[in-house]
């Protein structure tokens, strides 16, 4: 007896997109220890995003985003500190604000301890969800945690009673299994100087592993020849990162 398909996405996400820098949703199935790849979509603007987000599932999607803030800088601004009442608060504010309140919280903290950080932070080797620049985390937060509660996703162990069971949201970090395969190799960037032919040689190693399988989840990719080279060829590794 085989494992039903189950359907996976992942998102790259924007907190600005363009048709330059758009969100990316690779589409695929898991069945057994394989996942197969069905393709990719680009949305240059959050409305169309959001607009997919809200179609029926079922689907299970990793998402490239932050959903909380760090408790500390809850606490110490005297936020909210339940979760859907926090991120209220957090959407009523524009950017500006958000940078100027949290350059004043790391500006009243020593050097070295700057920033406040999530549980899960470190762990997963991601940025602090309060950092407003390179990268952006906090912008990506305020634009795509109201995304999808308005398309009435699931959040698990965030808001675990709303939201279509159908439709479940997680935080998924790239990098972590990409530094897992290719250790502090650089494998993208956005910056045309810097999309070097080491970095093509990464993104090729990098795929030859998911395809062998070779990493802690135990899952092989299965791509076709026009995918992989779409995604060797994106110097960006949008796509890559969708597909991670």
């Amino acid at each position: 007896m085989t494992d039903a398909p189950r359907a996976l996405i992942g998102v790259d996400f924007s907190s600005r997109p363009s048709r330059r820098k758009p969100v990316v949703l690779a589409q695929g199935r898991a069945v057994g220890a394989v996942l197969r790849l069905d393709g990719l979509l680009r949305f240059d603007t959050l409305d169309s995003f959001g607009q997919w987000l809200a179609l029926p599932g079922p689907w299970v999607g990793g998402f490239d985003l932050p959903f909380g803030l760090p408790r500390e800088l809850v606490t110490t601004l005297g936020w909210p500190t339940d979760w859907a009442a926090n991120m209220d608060h957090y959407a009523t504010l524009d950017r500006a604000t958000i940078r100027d309140t949290f350059a004043a919280f790391c500006n009243a903290r020593p050097a070295g301890g700057k920033f406040a950080h999530r549980a899960c932070d470190r762990p997963a080797g991601s940025s602090p969800s309060m950092k407003w620049v390179n990268p952006p985390v906090a912008y990506m937060l305020h634009a795509g945690v109201p995304l999808l509660r308005a398309a009435g996703v699931r959040l698990p162990a965030h808001d675990d009673q709303a939201g279509d069971p159908q439709r479940i949201a997680l935080e998924a970090y790239p990098g972590l299994l990409a530094r897992a395969l290719l250790g502090q190799r650089s494998y993208k960037s956005d910056e045309v100087a810097k999309q070097t032919p080491e970095r093509l040689i990464a993104r090729k190693d990098l795929l030859d592993a998911l395809e062998q399988g070779r990493t802690r989840l135990g899952l092989r990719i299965r791509l076709s020849h026009a995918q992989r080279d779409d995604l060797v060829a994106d110097a960006s590794g949008d796509r890559l990162d969708a597909l991670l």
